[in-house]
């Protein structure tokens, strides 16, 4: 007799199957998680920012008429939005100072979501849950940000002996 069938045999209901099922699962690694999003979203925006550059005058054009964004000149609004699209990803795909730099993509996404693509949604709730987690959870081990508070809390614990 298979082990899944004495298992049956003794919880008809499946209840200690599904709970060893889920137990089995949640070691999954979150740094795992938190990379994979680090670079999807990263990568996304990235993407957006080099398009922006490679056409600048097009990118002005759709700001323009398209995007809209209130109180700032299109031309304005157009660099803004270039600048952080080419600089927070790296930051995100290193893992530095990832808290902060989910905030002004967090930023973006609310008003892309208000002002440009109100229809939009199901895209910017994915990249914002995405750097929810990263602003809540931290980048993980896998990060800049991990190495440097390894490093600092060796150098704390020695100042504490010392």
């Amino acid at each position: 007799m298979s082990h899944h069938a004495v298992a049956s045999a003794i919880d008809p209901t499946g209840i200690e199957w599904l709970d060893a099922t889920r137990m089995w699962l949640a070691r999954f690694p979150l740094s795992i998680i938190q990379l994979a999003g680090r670079i999807g979203v990263g990568a996304t925006f990235l993407k957006a920012g080099l398009l922006k550059y490679q056409s600048w005058e097009f990118t002005v054009r759709l700001f323009q008429d398209e995007y809209r964004v209130p109180f700032l000149d299109p031309a304005v609004a157009a660099r803004i939005a270039m600048v952080q699209e080419l600089t927070i990803p790296i930051l995100l795909f290193l893992g530095l100072a990832t808290r902060v730099a989910t905030l002004p993509l967090l930023g973006m996404i609310a008003v892309i979501q208000t002002f440009v693509y109100p229809n939009a949604y199901n895209e910017h709730l994915a990249w914002g849950a995405i750097l929810v987690l990263l602003l809540t959870r931290g980048p993980g081990v896998f990060s800049v940000d991990y190495l440097i508070g390894q490093y600092v809390k060796r150098g704390f614990r020695r100042r504490q002996i010392a």
